[in-house]
């Protein structure tokens, strides 16, 4: 009786961190793809770096705009039938990418990919408090680690398949280009544009399948789960409003920031290569060693948290590591500069998981609120690219002064894992109060 009562318990522990984990592969996929789709959205609509990372925005906006409506949609219709709702907005905004490639117009790829980001947010809105209350709060971290690999897992797949489909033959298209007039370059690059046809049509189809296994899948919602869940942080106030959680305030920046020091490296890091006048056939792997890197970063948090460090330890090393490996970016040349900004991709890595589990702990029934204003913190991954790829324009002879951007993110994340994490009251904001 005592062995059914467990299994009982690992699986409706086990059973619905699957069904997320395979969210969060989906997750990966149609996030991490933006570093394929920045260089390659260079190339046939000629554009420059800035102009190039507004698909990097126009993903994440989607996040600061859809992310309450998500959490009032998901209390009007529950998370499971929201997780399939928005798998089915993605697949409508996957398949806008059709005609937008037969008439190569930039605007409607950038719409396209805000309503893929607009089903994102709905369904990230839904997973990420799964994973946070599911189990003990102190744990947070290594779940979402458990989630991050499967994350970053996809993300590789997806950069190492569509990356050769999209780049693989670029230097030679940008060569030949060169020579042609109006008329047969415009025939060149739209020709290059339906490239991305097949696979997002392909792409379409998995998140029906994906919205149907969700569907079918009897996810209990947060609400039964998080009854069930008691942790040794209790520190709600009946009748205390999300802004009166300082820490929680501060966690929300702090995650606005890490955007930038997650995007940059992955989002980033091809057009960088590019100004350090590396070969696009080059380059192009740069976004997939960044993931394996931060694949292995997760790793790292799924292991050592918290069973041997706690999340703001994690969260403290992370910082150090993100600003020394910052400097090196900045200090050195050519591809030794390249392989200080992938390192950036371990430090990355245990950003997330951390500081929502520093941030959500306590809340209670204002967890999806709270939820939903974390998802909104997300367009920090699509401000900073932005900002790094007008940089990268305005100081073409000195690119590297465009990493600089990532040294006041880090410092703030810094702060937030000695201190910040710790204040539970506005007043006096002198005297802090700290979880033991």
């Amino acid at each position: 009786m005592i062995k059914l009562k467990e299994n009982i318990r690992n699986y409706r522990y086990y059973y619905p961190l699957f069904i997320i984990g395979i969210l969060f592969f989906v997750f990966g996929f149609l996030t991490w793809i933006n570093g394929i789709l920045i260089p390659y959205f260079k190339i046939c609509m000629q554009l420059n770096n800035f102009q190039a990372t507004l698909v990097a925005f126009s993903s994440y906006f989607a996040y600061f705009v859809m992310a309450f409506p998500s959490a009032l949609v998901l209390e009007k219709i529950g998370y499971r039938k929201g997780m399939v709702l928005g798998l089915c907005i993605m697949s409508i905004g996957t398949l806008a990418f059709i005609p937008a490639a037969y008439s190569r117009l930039y605007p409607l790829f950038l719409g396209g990919l805000f309503l893929t980001a607009s089903g994102l947010a709905l369904v990230q809105t839904a997973a990420n408090p799964y994973i946070a209350i599911m189990g003990p709060i102190e744990s947070t971290a290594k779940r979402i680690g458990y989630m991050g690999i499967a994350n970053k897992i996809a993300g590789i797949i997806c950069l190492i398949l569509l990356g050769k489909v999209f780049l693989a033959d670029a230097d030679e298209l940008l060569i030949a280009i060169e020579g042609l007039d109006n008329i047969g370059k415009s025939l060149a690059l739209d020709a290059y544009a339906l490239k991305i046809v097949n696979p997002y049509l392909i792409i379409s189809i998995i998140l029906l399948f994906v919205a149907l296994i969700v569907h079918y899948s009897k996810l209990p919602e947060i609400s039964e789960t998080h009854e069930k869940v008691k942790t040794s942080e209790e520190l709600q106030v009946r009748g205390k409003k999300l802004f009166e959680y300082p820490y929680l305030v501060m966690g929300v920046f702090a995650l606005f920031v890490s955007g930038a020091c997650e995007a940059i490296p992955i989002d980033g890091i091809i057009i960088y290569s590019q100004s350090l006048e590396m070969p696009m056939d080059i380059a192009r792997h740069f976004s997939t060693y960044t993931l394996f890197i931060m694949l292995f970063g997760y790793l790292f948090v799924s292991v050592l948290v918290p069973k041997y460090i706690s999340q703001n330890k994690a969260l403290l090393y992370a910082s150090i590591w993100g600003l020394l490996a910052t400097g090196l970016t900045y200090f050195t040349e050519g591809v030794y500069s390249i392989y200080a900004l992938l390192s950036l991709g371990f430090s990355a890595s245990m950003l997330w998981g951390t500081i929502w589990g520093l941030s959500l702990r306590g809340l209670g029934k204002q967890t999806k609120k709270a939820s939903a204003i974390l998802i909104m913190s997300l367009i920090g991954g699509g401000i900073f690219p932005l900002l790094f790829g007008d940089l990268i324009d305005r100081y073409s002879q000195r690119p590297q002064l465009a990493i600089l951007i990532l040294v006041p993110c880090y410092a703030y994340i810094f702060y937030y894992a000695i201190n910040g994490y710790k204040i539970d009251h506005w007043k006096p904001l002198m005297k802090t109060h700290t979880i033991k």
